[in-house]
């Protein structure tokens, strides 16, 4: 691989990184915290949608976030030649 494949790759890699853990963020700090008040006049299964992401909602965005992450990564290998 040449040095310049090496930058592209790290490059697209950090700003797939960067975009998740900015939903990361949104989910866990923006809508468990920040636009609580706004969330809890949404009902979901019954529960205030505020409060439902504080306490399980954000952990299944982290879930899918694991994998979207990691079928993102198996392409990006396969992109630019690192799949073994």
């Amino acid at each position: 691989m040449k040095n310049n494949n090496a930058k592209a790759y790290w490059k697209e890699n950090i700003q797939y990184l960067f975009i998740l853990l900015f939903i990361w963020f949104l989910v866990s700090f923006g809508a468990g915290i920040l636009f609580k008040d706004a969330l809890n006049d949404i009902k979901f299964g019954g529960f205030k949608l505020g409060f439902w992401f504080a306490q399980q909602g954000s952990i299944y965005v982290f879930v899918v976030l694991i994998f979207v992450y990691v079928r993102i990564m198996n392409k990006l290998d396969k992109k630019y030649g690192y799949n073994a």
